[in-house]
C-alpha cells in the first residue's frame, strides 16, 4: 500500500479571501472534507497551517490565484507517488485546474467534480488526457442501461473508424448528472464526464436538426451536438446525431494547431 493510499483519504478545502468563503463551505457541504484557511489575520501563519495540514489530505481544493497556490505548494511536494492531487480553482468559479498529481493523486478526475459542481471549465495538461482528441457527447432516456449507453458509444466509434482510448470526457447536460447509466460507464472506461449548464446550451444550441421532445422537455434545441462541442475548445463534429436503442451520440474532434 503507497502512502498515498495510508492517508484518511480525506480532502482538504483552503481559501485565503473572505471573499471565497462561501464558496469553500459550498464545496464543502458538497463534496465533503476539511475546511481550512478561515483565519485571515493569522497571515504568514495562515501558511503555516497549510503547510502542516497538507500531508494528512489525499487530496486538496486550493480557493485562490495560481500564483498564491505555487507558493503555499513550495518545499511541500516530494514525489508523484505520495503527493496529494492539488486542484486550484478561482473565486469566480470559471476554471477548475489539475495542478498537481492529475494521474497519481487523481487531481484530473476531482478537477472535473469540482467543474461539474460549479460550472466552471476543467483545465487538465496531462499529456495522456490533454492530447485526447475526443469528446463525445451523449443524451438518453431516463433509465436506460449502462449497456445500452455502451452499445451506443461503440457504434458511434465505428461509424468513424476511432476508438474509446481517444476519448477525452463524456459530455452531456447538467439535468442528467445522476443518470447511473451514464456514471457507471465513464467510472469503468475510466473517462471524465463533463457537466454542461443547460443554460450554456441554450445560449449556443448548435445542432444539425431540432429536436422537438428534447425542447418541450428542457427548452433546448438538442443535447448531444452542443454538448460534444461545447466541451471541445476548437472541436468540429466528425460524427452528426446517431440515435441507438434511447441514447443519441455525437462525437466532436479537437482541431489540432493553433
Amino acid at each position: 500500500m503507497s502512502k498515498l493510499q495510508e492517508r484518511d483519504g480525506a480532502l482538504g478545502i483552503w481559501v485565503v479571501r473572505d471573499e471565497a468563503e462561501n464558496l469553500g463551505l459550498y464545496l464543502q457541504t458538497h463534496l465533503g472534507g476539511k475546511l481550512g484557511g478561515l483565519d485571515r489575520e493569522a497571515g504568514e501563519t495562515n501558511r503555516e497551517a497549510f503547510s502542516a495540514s497538507f500531508a494528512g489530505c489525499s487530496q486538496w481544493i486550493l480557493v485562490m490565484a495560481t500564483g498564491i497556490a505555487v507558493r503555499y505548494l513550495d518545499g511541500l511536494l516530494m514525489h508523484k507517488s505520495v503527493d496529494p492531487g492539488v486542484v486550484v480553482i478561482d473565486e469566480g468559479c470559471r476554471f477548475a485546474i489539475a495542478l498537481v498529481g492529475g494521474h497519481e493523486g487523481g487531481a484530473n478526475f476531482l478537477a472535473y467534480r469540482v467543474a461539474n459542481l460549479i460550472g466552471a471549465i476543467p483545465v487538465i495538461t496531462t499529456a495522456t488526457e490533454a492530447l485526447k482528441p475526443l469528446i463525445v457527447g451523449i443524451g438518453c432516456r431516463r433509465g436506460v442501461s449502462m449497456q445500452q449507453i455502451d452499445t451506443a458509444i461503440t457504434e458511434a466509434l465505428s461509424a468513424v473508424s476511432r476508438s474509446k482510448i481517444e476519448i477525452r470526457e463524456i459530455a452531456t447536460i447538467d439535468l442528467k448528472g445522476n443518470e447511473d447509466a451514464i456514471i457507471q460507464w465513464c467510472e469503468q472506461a475510466g473517462v471524465p464526464l463533463r457537466l454542461i449548464p443547460r443554460s450554456l446550451i441554450q445560449e449556443r444550441p448548435w445542432v444539425t436538426k431540432s429536436s422537438p421532445l428534447v425542447y418541450s422537455r428542457f427548452g433546448i434545441e438538442g443535447v448531444c451536438e452542443p454538448c460534444a462541442l461545447l466541451g471541445s475548445f476548437k472541436g468540429r463534429l466528425i460524427l452528426r446525431k446517431i440515435t441507438r436503442n434511447g441514447v443519441a451520440v455525437a462525437i466532436a474532434e479537437e482541431v489540432s494547431g493553433i
